[in-house]
């Protein structure tokens, strides 16, 4: 490693790994597969001179291992060292950053619930949806990859599924509720929020009944890793890849009784969206971490009220004397197909 002993500049470094208390080792990724018996090896002993074994230094009490494919640990000289002594540190350690780190709040949306909605004649989940999605987009001015639960139970040990939210009905229609100048007609954009809604709900029957994307690919990935050496170019792809980091990670879990449910996000820099649609009021449960500057949670929370808000006012601002529905109103406003004399 250090091929020049009269180089200053080496011999200013191993000075300093000489006199140091402890080590960061930054690993290049091991190769193979990240089982715990191979990050354990890694750790170790860094898979040789070949891979990351010139990236320890036995004589140091304590070396963090940090590789880029992943794995963390640490590796310490026994002399000053019990094990159970650096296992409880370790574990305080981790309860305090994930604890610390979570941004958590419950959020009762009360201008309304499940009630008016159904009477748009709209999917309670799906309207609910596509306010999460014009939310994200007011804080963030794009779409990402979103995971709703879809249940598979019909099936033999079937469990969920994903039903893909970001639609481009959806970007089509939080564009037009934040161009503020296009001057958009609120007719126009009542039709944009049902073919949204729309679109939601017929992922949604596909995803329930199995004709979904997210487990066929799922499959295909695992008996691909079975047959093959290398995985096939399409799950290395990055559009795959990134399509599969779930920023906004959503679910919906309806009860009679008002509780919630609630879970963390599953990307550092994501949200955790949970909500349970009662009568009057719809429970949101949010999360994302506080290192992560992109994201709120409380600001999050504000965002969905507005967006709900506003897809109520956009509702109501076109209803007739009669209370017909959202789904009357866009028959009734959208240009005839047929024969024109």
């Amino acid at each position: 490693m250090f091929a020049c002993p009269t180089d200053s500049t080496n011999r200013d470094s191993l000075d300093m790994i000489e006199r140091c208390i402890c080590l960061v080792c930054l690993d290049a990724p091991g190769g193979g597969e990240l089982s715990d018996t191979n990050r354990a090896l890694q750790l170790l002993h860094g898979g040789g001179c070949s891979k990351n074994g010139a990236n320890r230094w036995y004589d140091k009490s304590l070396q963090f291992v940090v590789g880029r494919d992943g794995t963390c640990g640490v590796v310490c000289e026994h002399s000053p060292f019990d094990g159970i002594v650096l296992v409880q540190c370790t574990e305080h350690l981790l309860k305090h950053i994930i604890v610390k780190n979570l941004d958590f709040i419950v959020y009762k949306f009360d201008n309304y619930g499940k009630t008016f909605i159904k009477k748009q004649k709209c999917s309670p989940d799906a309207f609910i949806q596509v306010a999460l999605q014009l939310a994200f987009y007011r804080l963030h001015q794009r779409l990402v990859p979103t995971y709703e639960s879809a249940s598979i139970r019909r099936f033999r040990e079937g469990r969920v599924d994903n039903i893909r939210s970001a639609t481009p009905q959806a970007l089509t229609f939080v564009r037009a509720m934040t161009d503020h100048k296009a001057a958009i007609p609120a007719s126009e954009k009542l039709l944009l929020l049902k073919d949204a809604i729309r679109a939601q709900t017929e992922y949604t029957v596909m995803a329930i009944t199995g004709m979904a994307i997210d487990n066929h690919l799922l499959a295909l990935r695992e008996l691909a890793r079975d047959l093959y050496k290398e995985p096939p170019e399409m799950f290395t792809d990055e559009t795959y890849l990134m399509s599969n980091r779930f920023v906004l990670s959503t679910s919906q879990v309806p009860t009679t009784m008002e509780m919630f449910c609630c879970y963390g996000p599953v990307v550092p820099n994501g949200y955790g969206a949970c909500y349970n649609p009662q009568p009057e009021t719809i429970l949101f449960c949010i999360s994302s971490f506080h290192n992560c500057k992109e994201t709120s949670s409380t600001e999050f929370a504000k965002a969905v009220g507005a967006s709900l808000t506003d897809m109520r006012d956009l509702c109501s601002s076109l209803q007739p004397a009669d209370g017909k529905s959202l789904a009357t109103k866009e028959k009734a406003m959208r240009p005839s197909q047929g024969h024109q004399p």
